[in-house]
């Protein structure tokens, strides 16, 4: 069976219809980790928004980073999170993705999106910000950093993790994290969610030794 390939050149990217660009770059990538983000406004409205472009930057300190939008309008999430330096992520599950999708409606600012969309806001010492109840997995952070990317206006934030919060029963004894058991939600592109399981989990890679499999078996 033959098959039709299709070729992108840098020149030809801006000849792409524009949503049909977007979905192109958004999803070639890969699955994306997919988190909700917490923050309210230093006078207490809350706001909740998914995102997926959050990433490892460190883990000692614990520090992670995400990509926020060009603020050219209004970001309510950035916005609170420079005013306030307080946020959470909150794994999304698969009970109530569509929900946690819904957040990325262009909502007002002095609307909630926890009420817009039916999620619950909870609260937890020393974190500012509102959790996501429904979210088995959350984490609390505090800004550290920012950059702007000059190339189109984009904006790296780095977090260091102050809280985290999930079940016992989702902790492997090495410390790894069961995102499997947990319902974890990924996403492709825009508005593609993919639940996940697991292949394996393999030993430290070394020069002389094959991987074996490290995978606990679940009861």
């Amino acid at each position: 069976m033959s098959h039709t390939i299709e070729i992108f050149r840098g020149d030809d990217f801006a000849q792409l219809d524009k949503r049909f660009r977007t979905q192109l770059i958004n999803s070639i990538p890969g699955i994306k980790a997919l988190q909700l983000v917490g923050t309210r406004d230093a006078e207490g409205q809350e706001n909740l928004a998914i995102f997926n472009s959050i990433f490892h930057v460190g883990a000692n300190p614990p520090y992670l980073g995400m990509v926020v939008r060009p603020d050219s309008v209004d970001r309510h999430t950035w916005q609170n999170i420079l005013a306030t330096g307080s946020y959470t992520l909150n794994a999304v599950g698969t009970d109530f993705y569509p929900k946690a999708h819904q957040t990325s409606a262009r909502y007002s600012k002095d609307q909630s999106e926890f009420d817009a969309v039916g999620l619950t806001p909870v609260y937890r010492e020393g974190v500012f910000a509102p959790f996501v109840g429904e979210s088995a997995i959350k984490m609390g952070l505090t800004l550290r950093e920012h950059h702007r990317i000059s190339c189109n206006d984009t904006l790296v934030v780095v977090g260091s993790i102050d809280y985290i919060e999930l079940p016992h029963e989702l902790l492997f004894d090495d410390g790894s994290v069961d995102l499997v058991s947990a319902g974890s939600v990924g996403s492709i592109g825009l508005d593609g969610y993919v639940a996940s399981q697991w292949l394996d989990r393999l030993s430290y890679a070394k020069p002389d030794k094959a991987p074996s499999t490290i995978l606990p078996q679940r009861d």
